[in-house]
């Protein structure tokens, strides 16, 4: 119990240290980072046996995340094989083990440098976690005797036990992104998981090489005010080396670049066509090609057209006729001759209802053209880079 508590103060003590420092520390330097690592290494389960019997391979992935250049957290997973024995009868067995484990690693280098920036020769951690491990295939251990009593009854009790953990890294960079690792940890485990009653945790301890990845990487930007160096003003030696430093702020010289910008613009149109007795005698070409432009070079252009007739000839009736053949025929033109899109012309007829041109009669044999869209241009500004 009272190495339980001085591991779980061990990864306190790391969290309050971390936190504190990345509190403190505003300068220029790495903000934080994730990483994924690979270790392969040996393992030893201590036990009264000797120690060159014990050792085993172990393998491990972890997948973690700096939260300052200080204080981390990773999720390990390791295992492979672990081993026993007596050495009384010089009989020895083997077993399968995982390890899933959360731990909290401290950067001490970090800690106490004044370089934050993440790129050193050689970082030490320490670490401390906590999690579990199962075992499975200890079938060796029933093959022993005469103790085959006694190293069988814990294992087929539970093969799962809590794991606490405290260790070493020693880590160094191959580039920004790949570093090279060298961790040693010991992990408590329950009496039972070597298969063997002792009244006291199992201690397992296991040394590592490892390649990691880093990525993600967050950087604190400095402050764009600096200031430039101090000048000494040394005043004349009669008045006994009187000094004045005068300190200058440096003023960043803005740098205009120009920068092309689209706009809109609501425009209006109104032409006016007119016509002799006849219905479809105007032939103004220019006047069909100036109300077409308008429609094909204006975002959702439209337009109505409206055929008037005079009062001074006709009837209310073929004047209504006469009206609305001029603005079918003015539509019908732009249509065919000109490529319009028949769905933005919308025409209307008021025969000789209203009149347009009160002072004239003649100019009442007319259509008038009324239409809105909206111009697309583009504006070249000059913008603070």
């Amino acid at each position: 119990m009272k190495t339980k508590r001085i591991l779980l103060a061990a990864a306190l003590m790391a969290l309050v240290v971390g936190v504190a420092k990345a509190q403190d520390d505003t300068r220029d330097a790495l903000k934080s980072y994730s990483f994924v690592e690979a270790q392969g290494g040996l393992q030893l389960t201590s036990t009264n046996a000797k120690m060159d019997k014990l050792m085993t391979p172990t393998a491990a992935l972890s997948f973690g995340h700096f939260f300052s250049p200080v204080i981390g957290v990773r999720l390990h997973v390791n295992g492979w094989q672990a081993k026993s024995g007596f050495s009384s009868v010089d009989q020895y067995y083997k077993w399968n083990y995982i390890t899933p484990n959360i731990d909290m690693l401290l950067n001490l280098t970090n800690a106490f440098s004044s370089d934050n920036s993440g790129s050193h020769f050689l970082n030490v951690m320490v670490l401390a976690g906590l999690g579990l491990q199962y075992g499975w295939d200890n079938d060796e251990v029933k093959k022993l005797d005469p103790v085959v009593a006694q190293a069988t009854k814990p294992w087929s009790d539970s093969r799962l036990s809590q794991n606490l953990r405290a260790g070493i890294r020693l880590e160094t960079d191959v580039t920004k992104r790949l570093g090279f690792s060298l961790e040693v940890n010991a992990n408590s485990i329950s009496d039972r998981m070597n298969s063997k009653i002792s009244f006291s945790d199992d201690w397992q301890f296991t040394a590592m090489l490892g390649i990691s990845y880093r990525f993600s990487k967050s950087y604190e930007k400095p402050s764009p005010i600096s200031l430039s160096l101090l000048q000494d003003v040394i005043d004349d030696q009669a008045a006994n080396t009187a000094t004045t430093q005068l300190v200058v702020a440096e003023k960043k010289e803005k740098k205009m670049v120009k920068k092309e910008i689209s706009k809109e613009e609501t425009l209006n149109l109104h032409k006016e066509a007119f016509y002799g007795l006849a219905v479809t005698n105007n032939s103004d070409n220019k006047l069909f090609e100036e109300v077409s432009k308008f429609l094909k070079e204006h975002k959702n252009a439209k337009i109505t057209i409206v055929g008037y007739a005079d009062k001074g000839t006709g009837n209310p009736k073929i004047n209504k006729k006469y009206a609305t053949e001029r603005a079918e025929n003015f539509k019908a033109k732009l249509v065919k001759d000109f490529g319009c899109d028949a769905s933005a012309i919308n025409t209307d007829s008021k025969g000789d209802t209203v009149q347009p041109f009160p002072d004239d009669n003649d100019k009442n044999r007319c259509v008038l053209i009324d239409g809105q869209g909206i111009r697309i241009y583009t504006e070249t500004i000059e913008v603070e880079e």
